[in-house]
């Protein structure tokens, strides 16, 4: 790797600034007769190569967001079409400071993975008629200037001087180049697809700000990623501002949510025109773009909404599912799940785009990945991930405690005894747990067994080392946990202390946690291993039942989150009519009612409540929650405009004003997890075996829709379900891909909060295509809220 051996130069702001390092060099070659051109190239920082002028292949921010102490991903291009013959080429590789080197987080600590950026890249030239390339590779022969970027960091946007062009103010003889050894043990090829510009978006709206200072351009949708300006031209010193925000207040964009996130690019014009212009290397959360400096009024270049449109990043994963239905709102809100997550994934699954907290939360990426594996191919990008949450994990210094998953991946807070701020170990359920489920879910999706052997060394790492137990096995009830994270009952900024005890939700995902990696050490073949957390399952489970449940069979704490949790994870004892778990499903039934179909839960106890309805006999009720607009509710967002999930139920009022809560994103995923209940229980798919070998469907319909269409492209091929209801008679057209089958189950009568007395008869069918029929009757649709005499509760 090359890097300077100067200091690294600074920007005004002491940001890393970008560097050019470049090369010429001649191909004395006839005309075609290049076989092939690849170039291997990574950096200390993120990079850009251009070919003779030419942009060498269409990644963005490469090499992504990884543990660079411990691993460092390369790229391959193909550069045959960008090389010429008896002349002289030119390669040219930009390097600014990306996550390597950026204040990435709200302590605004810079240089977290090393003081200088730095280069990597071998350029192999085949001939034809020849065994071994041409190479062109970095090493000190190699010039570095200065770039037109003043500076350039992840929160913070970019600085673009337009003066500042390549030969005239650039200066080579400023620095010089100097070779800084790597591990070739660390050079890793990604699985991952890139990051790419994936769509653009025009501008829907453009406005002065309520202050006239500025022009605001609305594109209609929050999004990652970067503008694009197509033409502009204004007199030399002039500075065109860009700050990027979610969302507009009373005619202001509002930037408080994004914290210390400056999240705005600049461009210092020259006086000449600029085209085609956007930012390199960084990208934003935005749906809204103010402009201060340049308007519809300028002489020169008036500012119209066609000269400026957004570019939406993410990694470029595959797409594999889809679900729309007859209700435009419902739509919405699986759109909105849909937005947020490819917003998040981008090289590494964050939490949100926008403020000064772009992490990989882990707690956050275990509740929306069931979610996420259905409508994308995730395998190479977690799998990256993945790998990185184990490197870390076994971190083992002063500082840590191996075995403890970070709360989020890479661990860039990690502290590293220099003074400056960082986190030490805070081991905690559900985010520690996702070193379990993320794998386990990814296996079940795929049937690759790989993602169980890759990871297995991590499950037991933290079910044995990175959890603070008590006595009994479970949490030490002295070991503060996120919970039930951002409970709409909870303080406004104090969002762990939610209703649900956070103890009770992580000791729910222990259990579980330790059942799967029981299951998953039978499948590895490791007998001792499986039969030893078989039977700590079995005694966890027994201290949970003593913990958690009365004298009388009821559970503690008795809100709606827990009663979830006690039945998607399957804890209570089930003995005739009047068992526990009835027992809990009535009780769940009864609070969902007196609160009137609202939501009464956080990040957990959302992704797993529709279920646990469904599961339990109460589809309606579930379906009833689905429907509700008032404040917290699922709909609600969509009446406020919403066009991704938002962080709290109530990010914006009702009165249109912004949640003044610090944790008020408005592109959150984990909140969009209720897109999994749609597939399985509206659409109606879930897989039985891994990989869909074999898929149960069971679609749950109700009178309020019409139709419904869900389609996934599995591993033996697309399946495609469509159901329609008129009247009371149910329809069903079905798809089964080769070598696959389907355990299929047709709605039946039934009879509301009926606990578990919704049968239906299942029959199992092979590869084609299949028609389905019969009469389907709800009844007492809708069911009715526990109110008092005078009406509508007050929340």
């Amino acid at each position: 790797m090359i890097t300077v051996s100067e200091p690294w130069p600074l920007g005004p702001d002491h940001s890393a600034r970008p560097l050019r390092f470049h090369k010429r060099f001649h191909l004395s070659l006839k005309d075609g007769t290049i076989d092939r051109g690849r170039l291997y190239a990574t950096s200390h920082g993120v990079y850009s190569v251009r070919i003779n002028g030419r942009k060498v292949g269409d990644h963005c921010l490469a090499p992504g967001f990884q543990s660079y102490h411990k691993r460092l991903h390369y790229q391959v291009y193909d550069t045959k079409d960008l090389l010429v013959t008896l002349r002289w080429n030119t390669i040219e590789i930009d390097v600014a400071a990306g996550w390597f080197a950026s204040a990435t987080s709200w302590a605004r600590k810079r240089f977290v993975y090393g003081q200088k950026l730095g280069v990597l890249a071998q350029l192999e030239v085949w001939v034809t008629g020849f065994n071994l390339p041409i190479l062109v590779s970095t090493d000190p022969s190699w010039s570095v200037s200065n770039t037109p970027l003043v500076s350039s960091e992840i929160l913070d946007g970019e600085i673009f001087d337009q003066s500042l062009t390549v030969g005239s103010t650039l200066d080579d003889a400023k620095f010089s180049v100097r070779e800084s050894p790597i591990a070739v043990s660390r050079l890793i090829s990604p699985e991952a697809p890139p990051v790419r510009v994936v769509e653009r978006l025009e501008a829907k709206d453009m406005f002065k700000s309520r202050s006239g200072s500025a022009v605001i351009v609305d594109f209609g949708q929050n999004i990652a990623g970067r503008i694009c300006v197509g033409r502009v031209q204004k007199p030399a010193g002039s500075r065109i501002t860009f700050r990027h925000a979610e969302v507009i207040q009373d005619g202001e964009i509002v930037c408080r949510p994004l914290r210390t996130a400056k999240a705005r690019d600049i461009i210092i014009c020259d006086g000449r025109e600029l085209l085609d212009w956007h930012p390199h290397h960084t990208f934003h959360g935005f749906r809204y773009v103010e402009i201060a400096g340049w308007g519809p009024d300028d002489q020169i270049c008036p500012l119209t909404k066609a000269c400026i449109v957004a570019e939406v990043m993410h990694t470029d994963m595959l797409r594999t599912g889809w679900f729309s239905c007859s209700n435009d709102d419902v739509n919405r809100l699986h759109e909105n799940a849909l937005y947020g997550i490819k917003s998040n994934f981008l090289s590494v699954p964050t939490e949100c785009p926008s403020r000064d907290e772009r992490f990989g939360w882990t707690g956050d990426l275990n509740i929306i990945a069931p979610t996420a594996n259905f409508l994308y191919d995730t395998a190479g990008m977690l799998r990256n991930w993945l790998q990185d949450l184990y490197l870390d994990q076994m971190e083992e210094t002063e500082y840590w405690r191996q075995g403890v998953v970070p709360l989020f991946i890479p661990n860039s807070l990690l502290r590293n005894g220099d003074g400056g701020h960082g986190w030490d170990p805070m081991p905690n359920g559900v985010w520690g747990d996702a070193a379990v489920m993320v794998p386990w879910g990814l296996y079940r999706m795929s049937g690759d067994n790989n993602f169980l052997s890759a990871q297995y060394d991590s499950m037991v790492q933290y079910l044995e080392n990175g959890v603070t137990r008590g006595q009994d096995g479970l949490w030490d009830p002295e070991q503060w946990q996120f919970g039930d994270w951002l409970d709409p009952r909870a303080p406004q900024n104090d969002s762990g202390r939610g209703t649900t005890d956070g103890t009770f939700v992580a000791d729910c995902f222990l259990i579980a946690s330790t059942q799967i990696a029981a299951e998953v050490a039978a499948k590895l073949a490791k007998p001792v291993d499986s039969s030893r957390f078989k039977d700590t399952a079995l005694r966890l489970v027994h201290a949970w039942r003593e913990k958690y449940l009365t004298a009388a069979g009821f559970v503690v704490p008795d809100t709606a989150t827990a009663l979830s949790l006690a039945l998607s994870f399957d804890l209570l004892p089930e003995c005739g009519d009047n068992s526990t778990k009835a027992r809990a499903a009535a009780r769940l039934f009864r609070l969902v009612r007196l609160n009137d179909f609202k939501l009464t839960t956080g990040f957990v106890g959302s992704a797993l409540l529709s279920r646990a309805l469904t599961r339990s006999g109460g589809i309606e009720l579930a379906y009833a929650m689905l429907f509700q607009k008032k404040c917290p509710s699922y709909l609600y967002p969509i009446t406020m405009g919403a066009t991704t999930t938002w962080e709290r139920w109530d990010s914006m009022l009702p009165d249109g004003t912004v949640n003044p809560g610090s944790m008020t994103s408005f592109n959150h995923h984990a909140l969009g997890s209720i897109a999994n209940w749609m597939h399985a229980d509206i659409g109606g798919l879930e897989a039985i075996e891994p990989g869909w070998k074999v898929f149960r469907v069971k679609p749950q319909p109700n009178k309020e829709l019409s139709w419904a269409d869900i389609v996934f492209e599995s591993r033996y091929g697309r399946i495609e379900l469509r159901w329609t209801l008129k009247g009371d008679l149910f329809r069903m057209r079905l798809r089964v891909p080769p070598n696959s089958a389907a355990v299929v189950s047709l709605p039946s009568d039934g009879r509301e909060y009926e606990v578990g007395k919704r049968e239906a008869k299942e029959q199992t069918v092979g590869s084609g295509e299949y028609d389905f029929g019969c009469r389907f009757v709800q009844a007492r649709w809708p069911p009715k809220a526990l109110l008092p005499p005078w009406g509508r509760a007050e929340f």
